[in-house]
């Protein structure tokens, strides 16, 4: 008895990604399918590499494909190629697939420290990845991630991103001295912000995390205007002052008809280092209870550890320096959230509209 492809496509249509809440067939995953006899060869092709629910569809997909009548011999392998978000067309980052806003309604909540340990985050789980510091008034990026280098330019017309850790960076604390006090009005901070947008070397990214200056002023609203994102994360730390903010951060961004892919408390708890306790010292839950009011993702919580504090000043993210860290795990499940909300969008974005007749 022989397989059909009929029958294989017929089992994977059971096969749901949970985060895009269709079946692997509609949502076109389902690549290289070839049958001979009873033997099949098959590619799941998920929409991101951070896909953080891969092992359950990996299983559901082997479960389903066993029960097929007939089936004597199964090769079932797992790839992913990330869709590209509404910037794929812009000509300001024509080979970048997604753009990710980092933002913050009020300074101090970790806004960088998320963007960078999210940027490199997204890179161990296999995606490429760029991170553009447009926190003109603190660029703090050049410090946590150690590059000491200025960038320079290969055609004498773009600059080339520094690398580091993984990721390509680039930020205004490249070009100026570290001393340097940047008294600039608005306009001319649009304008220096857009050139480092239009006038980098960028490359194929899969994501180009955007780490915006806190607040709702000029920067981030030429920002989400004239870059066509895939969506906004915000972060916040649990107390009401903080919170307060925060809302008026997603304010801003829907009037934008920005996405918020969703909100991150940070300071959850603090992490002593001598006994490993935590302690609540922000209050405890705010981030969640936001989300919930502002009908938002609840992307996960972080700690206020010595080892994040210790990462940032060492230019050693995290992620990176401590890979088996409590606080890497809750970095890198943000991460996969992160580019599932996107991949969400993704599809939603892409699906056709349907005219009722009239």
């Amino acid at each position: 008895m022989s397989v059909q492809e009929s029958d294989i496509l017929k089992a994977l249509s059971t096969v749901m990604d949970p985060d895009l809440n269709t079946d692997v067939v509609k949502a076109g995953m389902v690549k290289n399918l070839k049958v001979e006899g009873g033997k099949v060869s098959v590619t799941i092709e998920l929409t991101t590499p951070a896909c953080p629910m891969k092992e359950k569809i990996k299983g559901d997909a082997e479960v389903a494909l066993k029960a097929v009548a007939g089936l004597t011999e199964l090769k079932l392998e797992l790839t992913a190629k990330t869709r590209a978000g509404p910037i794929s067309k812009d000509a300001l980052l024509p080979g970048v697939k997604n753009v990710v806003l980092v933002g913050a309604g009020k300074g101090g909540v970790g806004k960088s420290t998320l963007a960078l340990n999210l940027a490199c985050a997204l890179a161990k789980h296999g995606a490429q990845v760029g991170l553009l510091d447009a926190d003109f008034y603190g660029p703090s990026i050049p410090t946590m991630t150690g590059i000491k280098r200025k960038p320079v330019s290969r055609d004498g017309k773009n600059l080339d991103p520094l690398e580091a850790h993984g990721i390509k960076v680039m930020s205004i604390g490249f070009l100026i001295e570290a001393d340097q006090a940047l008294i600039w009005r608005g306009p001319m901070l649009q304008g220096a912000l857009m050139q480092l947008v239009r006038d980098v070397n960028w490359g194929e990214l899969d994501y180009l995390v955007l780490d915006l200056p806190p607040g709702t002023g000029d920067v981030p609203l030429t920002i989400a205007q004239q870059v066509r994102s895939s969506g906004a994360v915000l972060i916040t730390t649990p107390q009401d002052v903080a919170l307060a903010d925060v809302v008026r951060a997603k304010q801003m961004f829907d009037k934008l008809h920005v996405p918020v892919l969703g909100i991150v408390e940070n300071m959850n708890q603090f992490i002593c280092p001598h006994c490993g306790k935590g302690t609540h010292i922000f209050d405890v839950g705010g981030g969640r209870r936001a989300a919930e009011m502002m009908d938002m993702a609840f992307l996960g919580d972080v700690p206020l550890d010595l080892k994040i504090r210790q990462g940032g000043d060492r230019g050693i993210p995290v992620v990176v320096g401590h890979p088996e860290s409590e606080e890497t795990k809750a970095f890198m499940a943000i991460a996969g959230r992160v580019a599932a909300r996107i991949s969400q969008e993704n599809v939603l974005r892409s699906a056709p509209v349907v005219k009722l007749a009239t």
